[in-house]
């Protein structure tokens, strides 16, 4: 009988001293600094990448950029969430993103100062914070990595200056307001265009807030008001794009001239066709390249702060083949 309770207390006592050895399961990043290695434990660091919205051509070719060249880390997993070009639901989604504690964030705003005290957020919570396409400036603890929007707006309104008819009639669709792009693509046009060509008349302008189908709707009211227009200035291709499917098949509009930013699939093959004037390059795939790997180099300690800026050459039609073949290289034309 002695042998018997000694054998058993034995178990008790091995058993009580297993379970004190482990300890229980705890939720991914509740004991890691997130930033200083990767948040779950895995050896994988977790990105939150928020698009603007996938509606817009320009921000699903960016967000599909940046899948595609996370696949080239081993130590990195991206998740793209769709701001779906909403202040309320891309601030959400940063919240959301902070309480399951990214290793880093990516902000690509929908309005910058929208965005900006969430983005502050992050930066306090000690979640590494990149803004992209448009930047926010001023964050501090903060990078970037972006394109200069004054600079992307310039190379065509240089063009504009020396190509657009004198007396013209023209029509501006710009980005939404707050937009650090699209404000400052705005204002490139007055100086570098509208005020060295003072015999050029605006007989429209509204906000199509980078969507085709909200152009569209102003380019038919502006037809059916206007016999002649000259030229379209849009501060995206996509909102040049929905234009000039509106007048298309309208022989007065037959030589209408049309100037965008992004350089995007749409757009060279429009150059190409001879029905686009020019766009400036926003490289999507060039963003991608730098946002991983400066995302890389701030979780690695390879660096603490980065901003960078791509280039944006401009696209016309002497030039077009050259970034045709750069989107078909990438899948997007076929």
């Amino acid at each position: 009988m002695k042998k018997i309770l000694s054998m058993i207390l034995m178990v008790i006592i091995m058993t009580t001293m297993v379970a004190g050895c482990s300890s229980p399961a705890t939720e991914s990043g509740s004991e890691v600094e997130s930033g200083s290695e990767d948040s779950n434990g895995s050896g994988v660091y977790r990105i939150a990448y928020i698009a603007r919205a996938q509606a817009d051509s320009f921000a699903a070719w960016l967000a599909n950029a940046v899948m595609e060249e996370a696949e080239k880390y081993d130590d990195i997993k991206v998740d793209v969430l769709d701001g779906q070009a909403s202040d309320d639901t891309q601030n959400g989604l940063i919240e959301n993103a902070i309480a399951n504690k990214y290793d880093v964030i990516i902000i690509q705003p929908n309005n910058g100062e929208a965005q900006r005290p969430y983005a502050e957020k992050a930066v306090e919570a000690g979640i590494i914070t990149i803004t992209t396409n448009a930047r926010i400036d001023g964050i501090e603890g903060a990078s970037s990595v972006d394109a200069d929007p004054y600079m992307q707006a310039k190379v065509n309104a240089d063009l504009a200056v020396e190509q657009i008819p004198e007396n013209a009639n023209v029509v501006v669709l710009n980005g939404p307001p707050g937009n650090f792009h699209a404000d400052e693509r705005r204002r490139s046009w007055e100086n570098e265009f509208l005020a060295k060509r003072p015999d050029v008349k605006i007989v429209g302008e509204e906000i199509a807030n980078w969507n085709k189908d909200e152009a569209m709707n102003y380019m038919e009211t502006w037809v059916q008001a206007n016999d002649k227009i000259d030229a379209i200035i849009s501060m995206n291709d996509n909102m040049a794009a929905g234009a000039l499917e509106v007048v298309k098949d309208d022989p007065k509009f037959k030589d209408i001239l049309a100037y965008g930013v992004d350089g995007t699939a749409e757009a060279v093959l429009l150059i190409k066709e001879g029905k686009m004037t020019s766009t400036s390059l926003q490289s999507a795939y060039d963003l991608a390249e730098a946002l991983l790997s400066t995302s890389h180099k701030l979780l690695t300690g390879e660096e603490e702060q980065i901003d960078i800026d791509i280039d944006c050459p401009l696209i016309t039609l002497d030039n077009v083949d050259e970034y045709i073949e750069m989107h078909k290289k990438a899948g997007a034309i076929k």
